[in-house]
């Protein structure tokens, strides 16, 4: 039987991905994002769904969940990215400075806060939550990784009000990724060999590596796994 997806965020990149790895299994998939154009072109490509939403507008958020079909079974909170790249520098301004901070909490946290809590009814008992969180999460990055930090400390809570459902409410987070618009165009050469030498596999990440882990958290195999956090970084960042 078909289950239906959700991907937030899911025009490029992991998202897309991700939306690519469940309809290869012949389920039913709905992509989201601001970019009106470019979310269409990924779902006539992929074959699935697109609704425009800002994971961030409230009011946007109900339009979803009511265009969405009664039942969910997999909701994966893809939408974010580092908004340090597309802010302005703060510059010794305090009010840029919390401006920044906002907009990074907003992008990575509240999105997944508040698109979790607006699909809740309609999430299938049995079902799963992935949330795309970031090696930046654990070794720090500022407000960015502030933001994921605090999205895999919520996650603990969301997977406790969730789990009496069965459903499994996770966090993967991705170290060095190649094929994303993360770094907006300002990877340095450098800089990425950098990351590409911190790997133990020393090779980058590929938005094949994440969608895989995520499809295998909403797999039957995955059913006594949540309020985790699942490191994707090559060795990267080692866990205890």
């Amino acid at each position: 039987m078909a289950r239906t997806i959700v991907v937030t965020g899911a025009a490029t990149g992991i998202g897309r991905a991700v939306a690519e790895r469940f309809r290869a299994d012949g389920d039913e998939v709905v992509i989201t994002g601001r970019r009106q154009d470019v979310l269409e072109k990924a779902a006539a490509q992929l074959g699935a769904r697109a609704i425009v939403c800002d994971a961030v507008d409230p009011d946007q958020l109900a339009t979803l969940a009511d265009a969405l079909p009664d039942r969910v079974d997999v909701l994966v909170n893809n939408a974010g990215g580092n908004t340090d790249f597309t802010q302005p520098e703060d510059d010794g301004d305090l009010a840029q400075l919390k401006g920044n901070w906002l907009a990074n909490l907003e992008a990575n946290l509240i999105s997944a806060v508040l698109t979790t809590t607006a699909l809740m009814p309609k999430l299938a008992d049995g079902g799963a939550v992935v949330h795309l969180g970031s090696i930046a999460g654990s070794r720090g990055a500022g407000s960015y990784g502030a933001s994921k930090a605090g999205l895999a400390l919520w996650n603990t809570e969301i997977a406790a009000e969730l789990g009496p459902r069965g459903i499994t409410s996770n966090v993967v987070a991705p170290g060095f990724t190649a094929d994303t618009e993360f770094f907006r165009g300002r990877l340095s050469e450098d800089r990425r060999q950098s990351l590409l030498h911190a790997t133990l596999t020393k090779r980058e990440g590929q938005v094949d590596d994440i969608a895989a882990t995520i499809h295998f958290l909403a797999s039957p195999g995955a059913r006594h796994l949540t309020a985790q956090v699942l490191h994707v970084n090559g060795g990267a960042l080692s866990t205890r």
